[in-house]
């Protein structure tokens, strides 16, 4: 840049004290302040991670039934429609207010570039910093849902945080659940076990008292002093599940059961939810060893217990999507502990495919592929409707904790000095960082693990693993199955990957109105190799 004149010294600080004092007046101004009061919520002090939804009132209400709005939230389906900001909040009082700037920390983008218009607020005080896995849930404060006309130089709105969320019954099935597994629910309760199960492995790793948890259902006719003897499913469930969200699928196992729609066996439901996320009952230098823990710890107690097989054989392994990996990992990690797995719709096992993205090419980035075009993470009907960079910004404004994409790290990556997971990515710019993307294919790249350890896993994993994925599936699965299953037919291995034509991530199980079709169909072929005979 050319200075065509020089001002005096003096003039020129006083210029430029001038403009920078403007400057931020008007920056001071353009953005955008929200009041949040503690009225009514609680009567003790809070803190937790402040969130502040906001949306068009007029799209909210014509999606909603009767027109009626009763929250605002984020929607990784639709991450444009609902603008969210966030603050840490220390410590807030009874009756006391505090004012986020709704552009320090927001997405898509500040609330000082919304339109004007008519908007609906809310806002929620996560007290946990669970917000990234469980949403809203018990013991979070909320605000009623508020009209805010958004203008320029409009009043502050004020939200006020007048509402705790109470537990729900987790026996309380959704309203989509047939009639006929409702009426199975009484006796299926009584043949559901909660088993908590406090682990040295765990515990010593994390310096206090960890524990393994699970739901073990017993089929019809059930007699713990009989010698009749059960082979068991070991099954857990995707990313935003966890021990209070089983009940569907307990209810429905067991009345599948009693109808002989599927065969006597025992199922257990294990919890892989933590504070980070799933820990997918991997062994790893951030979560700590689960994998040891379920294999070593929590299944001999339970065959201490319970009429299981107790052999191989008889140990199977069902997940979908997080839980899909889980088992894929479980099954590939101790091959002579389990008889097979059917790993539905399961995260990356190859990272040449990480939902799309070649995590080993130079120059790797997450964000935007080498033309500059952004790379998609959710489909839905071949139409791209959220991108990766979306979706690790909406995870970085609700908190550092418990987001899909941070799951990864807290399993995968090596340990920081600050004693978190070292990012894969860079979460402004997408770059991925090369030198932990090495620690992951070293340690968790199930297609290289599997083909570089071949002539030691084959005797006991050879034809144990069953992959079923969709064509279609909306989160771009169905690219890393098919590495994977290049990677095993290039070792010789024996396998079975079924690509289910047109099926997404959240169909895969139905067919016509039974939306447990497939998990049917498994459960016979693990009872086939329990009881090859029967």
């Amino acid at each position: 840049m050319k200075i065509r004149h020089v001002a005096p010294l003096f003039a020129l600080v006083s210029t430029l004290a001038f403009t920078s004092a403007v400057c931020a007046d008007q920056a001071a101004v353009a953005h955008r302040i929200v009041r949040v009061s503690l009225d009514g919520a609680s009567s003790s002090a809070s803190s937790g991670r402040l969130l502040v939804f906001a949306t068009l009132a007029s799209t909210a209400k014509a999606s909603a039934k009767d027109g009626k709005v009763e929250q605002v939230d984020t929607n990784p389906f639709k991450p444009q429609a609902v603008s969210i900001a966030a603050r840490e909040v220390s410590r807030i009082e009874p009756g006391a207010s505090i004012d986020i700037d709704t552009d320090t920390l927001a997405y898509p983008a500040g609330f000082s570039t919304l339109p004007e218009g008519d908007y609906l607020f809310q806002a929620v005080l996560d007290v946990d910093h669970s917000y990234n896995y469980t949403g809203r849930h018990a013991g979070d404060l909320v605000s009623d849902v508020v009209p805010v006309h958004v203008a320029p130089g409009s009043a502050v709105p004020t939200l006020k945080l007048a509402h705790a969320l109470p537990a729900k019954d987790m026996w309380t099935l959704p309203p989509s659940v047939p009639q006929v597994v409702r009426d199975a629910l009484p006796e299926a309760r009584q043949h559901a076990t909660a088993e908590t199960m406090v682990s040295p492995a765990l515990s010593a790793f994390w310096g206090r008292p960890i524990a393994v948890r699970a739901w073990v259902v017993t089929p019809p006719g059930y007699d713990a002093k009989a010698s009749t003897r059960y082979p068991v499913v070991y099954s857990t469930h995707g990313f935003g599940g966890g021990f209070d969200r089983f009940a569907t699928s307990m209810v429905g196992v067991y009345s599948a059961m009693a109808k002989k729609e599927m065969p006597p066996m025992i199922w257990v439901f294990l919890d892989e939810a933590s504070a980070t996320g799933t820990h997918e009952f991997a062994d790893s230098v951030n979560n700590g060893p689960w994998g040891k823990a379920l294999t070593e710890e929590f299944i001999p107690s339970l065959e201490s217990r319970y009429r299981m097989d107790a052999k191989s054989s008889g140990r199977f392994l069902n997940g979908h999507s997080s839980g899909g990996w889980a088992t894929l990992w479980l099954q590939t990690r101790y091959p002579a502990v389990f008889g097979g797995t059917w790993s539905t719709s399961p995260d990356p096992s190859d990272f040449h495919d990480f939902t799309g993205v070649d995590l080993y090419a130079p120059h790797a980035n997450v964000y935007r592929r080498a033309d500059g075009s952004a790379i998609p993470l959710v489909r839905d009907k071949g139409k791209v409707v959220a991108t990766f960079e979306a979706f690790a910004k909406i995870e970085r404004v609700i908190g550092p904790y418990g987001g899909q994409l941070s799951s990864f790290e807290w399993v995968f990556s090596p340990r920081d000095v600050d004693g978190r997971p070292v990012p894969m990515f860079d979460r402004d710019t997408g770059d991925v960082n090369p030198a932990v993307v090495a620690y992951w294919h070293d340690h968790y790249d199930i297609a290289a693990r599997v083909t570089s350890q071949w002539p030691t896993l084959k005797p006991d994993l050879d034809g144990k693993i069953h992959l079923i994925v969709g064509t279609a599936d909306t989160f771009y699965l169905d690219g890393a199955a098919r590495k994977l299953q290049a990677a095993l037919d290039g070792v010789g291995a024996k396998s079975d990957f079924r690509y289910l034509d047109g099926r997404t991530h959240f169909d895969l199980y139905v067919e016509g109105d039974d939306r447990s079709a497939l998990l049917k169909k498994i459960s016979w072929e693990m009872y086939k190799v329990a009881r090859p005979r029967g």
